[in-house]
C-alpha cells in the first residue's frame, strides 16, 4: 500500500492542480491516507492520467527518429533525450525506462559535432546514459544491460587540477565502436577511443578502456580478457 502512495511524489503540478492534490501527501504513507485516496479515486486517476503522458512520449520518440520494424518497444519516461538531431536509430529499437542520451554540440563555449547511430535490433534496458560529443556507433543485434555507461569523451585533462571537473573542457579520445552481436553486461562502463569487436562480451562492471577483440569476453577494472569465443562455423 505504501507503494502506492509513493506513486504522488513525481505527478505533475498541473495535475495536482486541477485536483486538489496538496503537496504535502507526497510524504504520506500511512494506510488511512492510501485508503482514503483509493476512495476518491485518486490514486488510479493519477496512474491513468501518467500512462497517457507515457504514451505520448512514445509516439514522439518513434516519430522524432523515424523509427520502424515488427519489434519496436520504447518505454518512457526518459531521462534526457538531447540533441536528437545527431542521433541515427535502426530497426527494432528496445529501450527500457530512464534513458539517457545527451549529443552535446556546445559545452562551456566550445563547439563539437556529435554523431550518434544506433543499428537494427539494439536493445538498451533501463537507466542506460549514451553521451557524445565526438561519434559513437552501435552495430546490429546489440544488447546492452541496465546502468551502462558509453562515453566518446571526458572532463578535461588531469594536469588541470587548479579547474574543478564541471567547469573543465571536455576532451574526447576517440570515437566509441561497438560492432555486430556484442552483449555489454550491467553496470558497465564503455570509454572513450574504444572498439569492441563483433561477438564479444562484455562483463558485469567491466569498464572498458582498450579495444576488445572480436569474439572475446573481458571483464574487470580495467576489463582484461577473460577467454576467446570460437564462432560459429569454426569449431
Amino acid at each position: 500500500m505504501q507503494q502506492n502512495a509513493y506513486l504522488c511524489s513525481d505527478e505533475p503540478k498541473a495535475t495536482r492542480r486541477e485536483y486538489g492534490i496538496k503537496p504535502e501527501y507526497h510524504f504520506m504513507t500511512n494506510n488511512n491516507f492510501v485508503i482514503e485516496w483509493l476512495e476518491r479515486g485518486l490514486l488510479s486517476l493519477y496512474t491513468h492520467t501518467k500512462d497517457i503522458i507515457r504514451k505520448q512520449q512514445k509516439k514522439k520518440f518513434i516519430r522524432d527518429f523515424h523509427l520502424q520494424g515488427d519489434k519496436i518497444d520504447i518505454r518512457p519516461p526518459f531521462l534526457s533525450i538531447l540533441g536528437k538531431e545527431y542521433i541515427s536509430i535502426g530497426k527494432d529499437f528496445v529501450t527500457l525506462p530512464y534513458l539517457r542520451i545527451e549529443c552535446m554540440a556546445n559545452y562551456k563555449g566550445e563547439a563539437f559535432h556529435p554523431s550518434l547511430i544506433i543499428g537494427d535490433n539494439v536493445t538498451l534496458n533501463a537507466y542506460c546514459h549514451i553521451a557524445c560529443t565526438n561519434k559513437i556507433q552501435i552495430g546490429n543485434n546489440v544488447l546492452v544491460g541496465s546502468n551502462v555507461l558509453i562515453t566518446d569523451h571526458s572532463h578535461g585533462a588531469l594536469e588541470e587540477t587548479d579547474v574543478p571537473f564541471a567547469e573543465r573542457k571536455l576532451q574526447s579520445k576517440g570515437p566509441v565502436v561497438i560492432e555486430d552481436n556484442v552483449w555489454i553486461g550491467e553496470h558497465a562502463c564503455i570509454m572513450p577511443g574504444v572498439t569492441i569487436g563483433t561477438g564479444s562480451i562484455v562483463g558485469a562492471n567491466a569498464v572498458v578502456t582498450k579495444d576488445v577483440p572480436p569474439y572475446s569476453i573481458v571483464g574487470g577494472v580495467p576489463a582484461k580478457i577473460i577467454k576467446q569465443i570460437t564462432p560459429s562455423g569454426n569449431q
